[in-house]
């Protein structure tokens, strides 16, 4: 990956286009950073004031360029998800398969995950899901954590079990949120500006409804692609409607995780991890985004559903590789094709996206389906919720 990161130049992979994200983009939010002020008025700006400590964090290497200690701090979170999933796999009932997911699996996106901020975020969200079984208060605080960085590891406290620690953990969240909140509105202005340019962003093309756009210009609509937002949007006639309907899907999917929770039965070691591995994947086929380094979140969370041999997950992460084999051969390697909307571009965001949608559906349904059992039938993990709720309660007061 660092060798790919090297000679980001070549055609082949982006011809310089992976690494421009750091060395021009997020330079120039660092040194806005630095002045005390978020970029209010900049709408590439979309990200939780918590991405302002991440990228303002290579400052902290000053004998480094900022590319240079960029990529730095990417490969120590690399490492250290790496070395969280190898102790994690160790031990009865657990399994090393998660960190071999993660090692081998993350080159699939070639180097782009050294050149985005998702490992740091992913770091956030696995070591928040590792830890809630024993210290939901540490685990409560890193999921709020990642959470003000890119949002989406707030899912990871949705698959812990009723009682004791699960109140602790969310306790904890919510303080750690709303403290490192009013820090940023003290240090900083403007903290919550992305919210605005946020709401305002399209239809990108690589997501399900940009794939399906993509699809009826071949058949006479009049589209075209535009880059706004910071990344690039279709534009024209009935886009709007199918942004609409993307937010409708994602209501959708918060209602059903909603209704998933409330009938749940019985909770095992791995309900956790596979909750937090379905409520992403649904939040990301339903986004009217779903940008290639989405897929470190997944491989990051299918990677912590593997450490479990009780886990439900199993063909989920299978599809998750397979999506992020298919997303690499998309971006970079062939992003020309599905900006131009031919025929090749139009099948790979097809098939990455079909898989994903896939991968969302089974994993819901393999997760309604083993937290539905009232009793255990069959082996000693498969835990009633009255044994896990006690055992969770345990671990809320040791920590």
């Amino acid at each position: 990956m660092l060798w790919l990161l090297a000679h980001d130049s070549a055609p082949l992979v982006g011809g310089g286009s992976v690494g421009r994200e750091v060395w021009r983009l997020y330079f120039h939010w660092y040194g806005v950073l630095a002045q005390g002020a978020f970029p209010a008025h900049d709408t590439r700006w979309q990200y939780p004031p918590g991405a302002g400590a991440v990228l303002m964090a290579p400052g902290l290497l000053p004998e480094l360029t900022y590319f240079q200690a960029f990529v730095a701090l990417a490969l120590a979170a690399d490492a250290l998800i790496a070395v969280a999933l190898v102790r994690a796999g160790c031990g009865r009932r657990r399994s090393l398969l998660g960190a071999a997911l993660w090692t081998g699996g993350l080159p699939l996106l070639l180097h782009l995950p050294l050149a985005r901020y998702d490992v740091q975020v992913t770091a956030f969200a696995v070591l928040s899901l590792l830890t809630l079984a024993r210290f939901p208060r540490v685990g409560g605080v890193l999921g709020a954590l990642g959470a003000l960085v890119k949002v989406w590891p707030a899912l990871v406290l949705l698959g812990m079990p009723r009682g004791r620690a699960t109140r602790t953990a969310w306790t904890w969240a919510t303080a750690a949120g709303a403290v490192s909140l009013e820090m940023f509105a003290v240090l900083f202005s403007d903290p919550l500006a992305f919210l605005r340019e946020q709401g305002g962003r399209g239809v990108q093309i690589e997501s399900l409804g940009g794939t399906a756009l993509n699809l009826a210009r071949h058949a006479g609509w009049p589209g075209t692609v535009r880059y706004r937002y910071g990344a690039m949007e279709l534009t024209g006639p009935y886009v709007s409607a199918v942004g609409a309907v993307s937010v409708a899907l994602t209501a959708v999917a918060f209602v059903l995780l909603v209704v998933w929770r409330l009938r749940a039965r019985r909770w095992d070691e791995a309900t956790p991890y596979d909750a937090a591995l379905c409520a992403v994947l649904l939040f990301t086929v339903t986004s009217r985004v779903i940008s290639p380094q989405y897929l470190v979140w997944l491989l990051g969370l299918a990677a912590v559903c593997l450490t479990s041999r009780v886990t439900g997950q199993r063909p989920v992460a299978v599809l998750v590789l397979a999506a992020s084999a298919l997303s690499t051969l998309a971006y970079p390697m062939s992003y020309g094709e599905v900006v131009a909307g031919t025929w090749t571009g139009c099948l790979l965001m097809l098939a990455r996206n079909g898989l994903l949608a896939a991968a969302a559906v089974l994993s819901f349904v393999r997760l309604w389906r083993s937290t539905r059992a009232a009793t255990v039938k069959t082996g000693p993990a498969a835990q009633p919720l009255a044994v896990s709720d006690r055992l969770q309660e345990r671990a809320a007061s040791g920590s």
